[in-house]
């Protein structure tokens, strides 16, 4: 392994510890177990997975630090619940707002770090390269997973019915589905716009590219 797979290694066992550190916390006191596990249910499939394919197909540190940003995004709303985060009623009441919005930044999130995980797998197992079809593939792929995840929602919903409640988080809002959806699309476009050319340089730095 040579000095940029060996710092790829070193990074993901780093944010794995931290992910692991914050997941206890998040699990010591959740205000709701069930909404506990089905929100943190892709960070204990994620980290997993990362760690079976680390030799195989190392990500980039960008790729890296993004995952586990996410991860903590996750878990923090796994622990208060998305409609419940201390630091967002604040600002809520600071700024006259009509609702807790850190399951807006959920969502934003939901498509900013998909959109880079898809663009490496895309790029580094694909013929496709750096372009606008790259850009619109992955802009739709995301706004697909955004899709699939509302779904997910609307099905847990419909299976447990009330107790579903707080992992749903639409705060009265009737037209929150289509506003997570549209931001999860924001998330993808900002992400292309702002990281596109350093992701590009990380790739080429990882061994074997």
């Amino acid at each position: 392994m040579n000095a940029a797979g060996l710092d790829g290694a070193r990074l993901l066992a780093a944010t794995t510890i931290a992910v692991a550190l914050v997941c206890l916390w998040s699990y010591v006191g959740a205000a709701d177990r069930l909404t506990w596990w089905m929100e943190a249910l892709p960070v204990l499939i994620v980290y997993p997975l990362l760690w079976s394919v680390r030799r195989r197909f190392p990500l980039t540190p960008l790729l890296s630090l993004l995952i586990a940003l996410h991860a903590v995004i996750l878990l923090v709303g796994a622990h208060y619940t998305y409609a419940e985060v201390p630091l967002f009623h604040w600002i809520r009441e600071a700024f006259d707002l009509s609702r807790n919005h850190y399951d807006r930044v959920g969502h934003l999130a939901q498509g900013f770090i998909p959109a880079i995980a898809i663009r490496e797998l895309l790029l580094r197992t694909s013929p496709l390269r750096p372009g606008r079809w790259l850009f619109a593939i992955i802009l739709f792929s995301v706004l697909g997973v955004s899709a699939s995840y509302e779904l997910l929602e609307w099905l847990a919903a419909v299976l447990v019915g009330g107790d579903a409640d707080a992992f749903l988080a639409t705060q009265g809002d009737v037209w929150d589905t289509q506003k997570d959806m549209a931001l999860a699309g924001t998330g993808a476009i900002l992400a292309q716009l702002l990281l596109a050319r350093f992701h590009d340089r990380q790739i080429a730095a990882l061994p074997g590219i």
